[in-house]
C-alpha cells in the first residue's frame, strides 16, 4: 500500500530534474499525477515511461488560463485534485548593476506569481475532496540571503509568505499548505558543463559534505500530502544537508 493510494495530484515542472524525481516518487506512492512544463518532448517522454497513472500538459505557470486547464484536464483524466505540487521555478545568478527589470520581473512571474495562481486555481478543485495538500518549493534562499541573487531570493522569501497566508485561510477547508526549502541538489540546474569546481566548493559549505539526490527532495514532498503529516500546515520543511542550521 502507497502512501498517496487514491490521490490525485498536479506538479508543475516535472519534466526534468527534481519534478521529474517528484513525478516518479508519487506514483511509486500510488498517486495519479497530471504534471506540466514547457519542456515539451521531456514530458512526453517521461509521461509515456510512466504509463496510465501519468498525464502530461504543456503549461506555463504564468498563464492564468493555461491554469485552467491543467485543472480541468485534471479533473477530466482522474478526478479533482488532492495534492498541488508548485515546483516549477528558474534561477537568475546577477548583480544588482546587471540585474535588468526585465529579468527580474521574469523570476518574480515564475517563482512567486505561478505559485499564486497555481493555489488559487487549485482551490475550487480541491475543496470539492473535503481535503488537499499544497506544497510550494521554495528554497534555503527563501530562508537566507545571498550576493548575486536578488530576483531568486526575493521570490522564494514571497513563496514562504503566501504559504503561510494560504495555510491560515484554507485550515477550515481541511486543505494544508506547507513550504519545501532544498538547498544543493544534484540537479541539471547546477550540473552545467564547466560548474565542477563551483560545485565542489559549495560541497565544502555543507555540513555533510554533499549535494542531495532529486529523490531525497522527493521523499520529503511525498511525505506532506500522506496522512503522516496530518497536523502540518504553515510550515516550513527544510532539505539542505545543514547549510541552515546556524542561523
Amino acid at each position: 500500500m502507497g502512501k498517496l493510494d487514491g490521490k490525485v495530484a498536479v506538479i508543475t515542472g516535472g519534466s526534468r530534474g527534481q519534478g521529474a524525481s517528484h513525478v516518479r516518487n508519487f506514483v511509486e506512492e500510488g498517486a495519479r499525477v497530471v504534471f506540466s512544463d514547457i519542456l515539451i518532448e521531456e514530458g512526453e517522454g517521461l509521461a509515456n515511461e510512466l504509463g496510465e497513472n501519468v498525464k502530461f500538459v504543456k503549461h506555463d505557470v504564468t498563464n492564468a488560463d493555461e491554469w485552467k486547464q491543467v485543472t480541468d484536464e485534471t479533473e477530466k483524466t482522474f478526478g479533482p485534485v488532492n495534492i498541488l505540487v508548485n515546483n516549477a521555478g528558474i534561477v537568475v545568478t546577477k548583480n544588482f548593476e546587471d540585474l535588468s527589470e526585465e529579468m527580474y520581473r521574469k523570476v518574480v512571474d515564475i517563482n512567486q506569481v505561478g505559485v499564486f495562481l497555481g493555489i488559487k486555481t487549485a482551490l475550487s478543485s480541491m475543496r470539492k475532496t473535503g481535503n488537499g495538500s499544497i506544497i510550494n518549493v521554495s528554497s534555503i534562499n527563501g530562508l537566507r540571503g545571498s550576493a548575486g541573487n536578488a530576483a531568486y531570493d526575493s521570490s522564494k522569501f514571497a513563496v514562504r509568505g503566501i504559504t503561510k497566508s494560504a495555510a491560515m485561510e484554507f485550515a477550515e477547508y481541511g486543505i494544508r499548505v506547507n513550504s519545501v526549502h532544498p538547498g544543493i541538489i544534484q540537479t541539471p540546474m547546477i550540473e552545467k558543463e564547466g560548474s565542477e569546481e563551483l560545485v565542489e566548493e559549495m560541497k565544502k559549505t555543507i555540513p555533510i559534505k554533499r549535494t542531495a539526490h532529486p529523490e531525497e527532495v522527493s521523499k520529503l514532498i511525498v511525505y506532506l500530502p500522506s496522512d503522516d503529516s496530518s497536523y502540518s500546515t504553515g510550515s516550513e520543511f527544510i532539505a539542505d544537508g545543514g547549510i541552515t542550521a546556524s542561523n
